[in-house]
């Protein structure tokens, strides 16, 4: 199990780096296309929209981990541990409640924006512009992402309580070699 864990994070890690090679030769081809050949390419900025928009939700749905989000903390770890416990619960079921709020609605805006495309961006191979529906879709993804998990970590914290190392424990035992 953690082998396959490992190796789709090792996926995730290639495809949000191959979006991001994208986006940067696609920006430097826009820059050549104005400035060299004094004629910008349209397509250019709207790929560029498109591939961060992706590069964002996905890179936060499957790349980034909860330690490496920026935290305001110091009243966390200035409480007990029962305190942390209990608060650390509240925010797991905060999370979990308004992503799933929000989730169907998210999904319906998602589904109605199929009547939108792409101004510029079309699909290679058919020609036809891409709906924009396929490019939000990402956030409906990333939703339910965090929502797994968030409802992963409930659960461990309701069956393990919390994990014997904090997000600084790695930062101390760097220092020490």
């Amino acid at each position: 199990m953690i082998n396959l864990l490992e190796r789709l994070r090792k996926i995730s890690n290639f495809l949000a780096a191959s979006m991001l090679a994208v986006l940067f030769f696609t920006f430097l081809f826009q820059i050549f296309s104005r400035y060299v050949l004094r004629s910008p390419f349209g397509w250019t900025l709207e790929l560029c929209l498109i591939l961060w928009v992706w590069i964002v939700f996905f890179g936060c749905a499957f790349i980034v981990r909860d330690r490496d989000h920026v935290t305001f903390d110091i009243f966390y770890y200035a409480t007990p541990k029962k305190v942390q416990l209990i608060l650390s619960i509240i925010s797991a079921i905060g999370v979990i409640l308004i992503m799933g709020y929000s989730f169907l609605p998210t999904i319906d805006y998602i589904d109605w924006m199929k009547m939108r495309k792409t101004t510029t961006v079309k699909i290679p191979f058919t020609g036809d512009k891409i709906p924009l529906k396929y490019i939000f879709s990402i956030y409906g993804i990333f939703l339910l992402s965090v929502i797994f998990q968030y409802i992963w970590k409930l659960k461990n914290l309701l069956t393990k309580g919390l994990p014997d190392k904090d997000r600084f424990s790695d930062l101390e035992e760097t220092k020490k070699s």
